[in-house]
């Protein structure tokens, strides 16, 4: 189920993102998220999502991005920047930005993730991505911070919004992403 999810994912981002390739220095959601144009979402690190999952358990969403992939700088601009997209998010996830080639550790629950030169990659995003590194990529981590699924490239607002609510709203622990897709 999940390579089917992944690569009906990954073609209806092909059929949507090929158009639309732009590069920006500057993306419109920073971590604090300050944005003029209403609600943003409210980035953390993993250390963070964790701290806050022990008071209050909810879904974890992993945006993993590069500082030179022009479709990550892409999705910030569009994408995370919508109002109705951030509001989804905030209430029901802890929203992570990570860096797939930041150099500082990460520590999540007792072990600690480092920078792998070899791979020229974190090894977390290593672990999130199954090896696959891709750009953007987006994750989907439970209550429990297991895996529901990685999902590869860019991903405009409509399909996002599919997606995040799919696992948000526990669709897919009674629907398979192809029934969803005839529903929707």
């Amino acid at each position: 189920m999940k390579t089917s999810f992944i690569a009906i994912i990954s073609l209806m981002v092909l059929m949507t993102g090929i158009s639309a390739f732009t590069f920006t220095s500057n993306p419109v959601v920073t971590k604090q998220g300050k944005d003029a144009k209403g609600e943003t979402i409210k980035w953390l690190t993993m250390e963070e999502a964790e701290a806050k999952m022990k008071k209050q358990p909810r879904k974890i969403f992993i945006d993993v991005y590069t500082d030179w992939c022009g479709w990550c700088k892409k999705m910030d601009k569009t994408t995370f920047s919508d109002p109705e997209v951030a509001a989804y998010i905030n209430k029901n996830y802890y929203a992570v930005k990570l860096d797939a080639e930041g150099k500082e550790p990460i520590t999540i629950k007792g072990h600690t993730y480092t920078y792998k030169p070899e791979y020229k990659s974190h090894e977390l995003a290593l672990a999130l991505l199954n090896g696959q590194m891709s750009y953007p990529s987006t994750v989907y981590l439970d209550e429990q911070m297991k895996m529901l699924s990685p999902v590869a490239g860019y991903l405009d607002k409509n399909t996002f919004l599919k997606v995040i609510r799919y696992f948000g709203d526990n669709i897919h622990k009674t629907m398979s992403w192809q029934e969803y897709e005839k529903k929707k």
